[in-house]
This record gives structure tokens, sequence and C-alpha cells, in this order.
């Protein structure tokens, strides 16, 4: 696919009297696809995980509800004091 979009690319320039224009296309191209390629340059330096003998970091635990507290048991208010509490208080200048 990457040498027929080269090719169309480079007749159509040629055609035009554009090559130069078009000319880094191709081997842009190819230098993207070849990248894919490589091989990973980092090097792991971590214990190998079937050494027994390995160090590792210890393994904390951290709850995922601690902050929940239940509120399933409260007595329900008349809603009428609930909403008089979060509305807004009327203006005294009107």
């Amino acid at each position: 696919m990457l040498a027929l979009f080269g090719a169309k690319s480079a007749a159509a320039s040629a055609v035009d009297g554009r090559y130069f224009r078009f000319s880094w296309l191709l081997p842009a191209f190819a230098a993207l696809a070849l990248s894919g390629c490589m091989p990973a340059t980092t090097q792991v330096t971590s214990a190998d995980p079937a050494d027994p003998a390995a160090k590792a970091a210890r393994v904390g635990y951290r709850s995922t509800i601690a902050p929940y507290t239940s509120l399933r048991p409260a007595a329900p208010t008349p809603w009428r004091d609930r909403n008089d509490a979060v509305a807004p208080q009327p203006k005294q200048d009107r």
C-alpha cells in the first residue's frame, strides 16, 4: 500500500514538475512502517519473576469503601423543614 501511494504521488508530481515537493513522502512512510519492526532498546532491570528468592515490594491493603458510613437506619425528617433549611431567605426590603 505504501509503495502504491509512493508511486502515485511520484507520478502525479512528475507530471506537474513538482517532484521535489513530494519526494520526502516515500522515505517518511517507509521509516514509519519499519519503525514498528525495531526491537525495544530499553532493558528491563527488575528481578526475574520466576526467581522465588527475588525481593519484591510489600503489598499494602487499602479498602475501597473505607470512607463509607451507613445512613440506612436514619429517621426521616419532615420535608417542609428540610426544604426551608436549604431555601434562600426572603429579602427584607420588599
